[in-house]
């Protein structure tokens, strides 16, 4: 949520701030003009309170020294009535003034590039793609191959979207999150997994609930909604609460589920488990001073260099232009993993700076010398293991089917290959006419 005092103060940074995302600044101009109305009828409605009471007052008084109390009771009877009157038209405009207020989107940093996604520039490309001798092949038909997935069977008691890890594959999953864990464990990240639920209060305080609220699935008949992310539960860890200074910055790595209604219309995203309804993620998340906040962005992002740099995948990082920047980030850096079935980068997580704006929504602030203000926070896709799960699979593809598991990995699992499932039979039957 922005602050009320910039909006009235400042209002033509919030309308380039809109133009810059392709939205519409006339919004800004209603909310000042409500904003106007709303405080001359607060005003008009405490003053009409005050002579309520002042009236009060002067009947005892009047009863007092015997004088007639007729047009004062009658006054009295009128006062409440304009008070009511008062309150209803207040009531209207402090809901649209919340609503207007509400989903308005943070500021545009200045570093941004303007314009819609063709306008994202990239930044940094790490590692290069692998050129191989023989077809590649994308990571669903890789995995139905090695019996490690299946969609169809998901599809059946859940619907599309939905999948069955299976064998190996479950191992790498859990693999790639004790890595991740163990990593940032080891930088004093504090390792979080919160609800994977969040009452609706707490989730306005993540994002404007009105313009996500298609995406998010909801619980039937209770104010629960599933989490898309870890970041909105770790941000209401601190909700409404004063944190004090001396305890910032607060590092969280959480890990999560994620539950999304993914629209899918993305052509090859519809196949395998690039974008699904359920997924895990680690997230960082950071609550930190103002003046700390782009030192701590630039240290998440770097450690999500690290995890890529350490699996082994091409990737590079995309600075996102206003237009396709998401409504609560005031920037935004993507990173994107090389998929060779496509010969093209696709995204795998981002790393954003969210300034004040969740704070704000949340009432999260921390307190230096007596004086409080508002925490600023951030948060980085650490790595989402379906997304890096499916990069993997295709990166280090072999001729005869098998995946090579990165070497950072191995140790996790305890294997070096996931092997078609013939040849691991033809393996197990070997080893026994050998110990006969």
């Amino acid at each position: 949520m922005l602050d009320v005092k910039l909006i009235r103060e400042n209002p033509s940074l919030i309308k380039d701030s809109l133009k810059k995302r392709g939205m519409d600044s006339n919004q800004i101009d209603e909310f000042l003009e409500i904003d106007v109305n709303w405080k001359k009828i607060k005003q008009e409605t405490e003053e009409l309170r005050a002579e309520r009471n002042k009236t009060s007052i002067k009947i005892n008084e009047a009863k007092k020294q015997g004088k007639s109390i007729e047009d004062l009771i009658k006054k009295t009877k009128e006062i409440p009535l304009l008070i009511q009157e008062k309150e209803q038209e207040l009531n209207k405009l402090e809901t649209r003034r919340e609503e207007i207020l509400e989903n308005l989107p943070n500021i545009i940093d200045k570093s941004v590039p303007v314009g819609d996604a063709t306008k994202n520039k990239v930044i940094n490309v790490f590692g290069k793609p692998k050129k191989f001798k023989f077809p590649v092949k994308g990571h669903e038909e890789l995995l139905l191959n090695l019996d490690c997935l299946n969609m169809e069977k998901a599809a059946k008691v859940a619907g599309a979207r939905f999948y069955y890890l299976k064998r190996d594959l479950v191992k790498l999953n859990l693999a790639i999150i004790n890595f991740a864990l163990d990593y940032l464990n080891k930088k004093g990240f504090i390792l979080m997994q919160p609800p994977y639920m969040l009452n609706r209060n707490s989730l306005k305080g993540a994002l404007p609930l009105a313009a996500f609220e298609e995406t998010i699935y909801k619980i039937h008949d209770e104010d629960l909604y599933l989490i898309g992310t870890a970041e909105h539960a770790l941000n209401a860890y601190n909700f409404d609460e004063v944190i004090n200074a001396n305890d910032l910055p607060m590092r969280f790595a959480g890990f999560s589920p994620c539950f999304r209604k993914e629209a899918g219309a993305h052509g090859k995203d519809t196949k395998g488990i690039f974008r699904v309804h359920q997924f895990e993620k680690i997230e960082q998340f950071v609550f930190c001073k103002p003046e700390n906040a782009w030192k701590e962005f630039d240290l998440i992002l770097n450690n999500s260099k690290e995890l890529l740099k350490q699996i082994g995948i091409p990737f590079r990082f995309i600075v996102l232009a206003s237009g396709d920047t998401g409504r609560v980030p005031t920037k935004t850096i993507d990173f994107e993993g090389w998929f060779p079935s496509q010969k093209a980068y696709r995204e795998l997580g981002s790393c954003s700076n969210c300034l004040d704006y969740q704070a704000r929504r949340s009432n999260i602030k921390y307190e230096d010398k007596g004086v409080r203000n508002f925490v600023y926070t951030l948060n980085n896709t650490a790595i989402a293991t379906e997304r890096m799960i499916a990069c993997i699979v295709e990166n280090n593809q072999e001729k005869d089917g098998s995946i090579t598991i990165p070497k950072v990995l191995q140790k996790y699992m305890g294997i070096k290959k996931i092997v078609p499932v013939k040849k691991e039979i033809k393996k197990i039957v070997k080893k026994k006419k050998k110990k006969r």
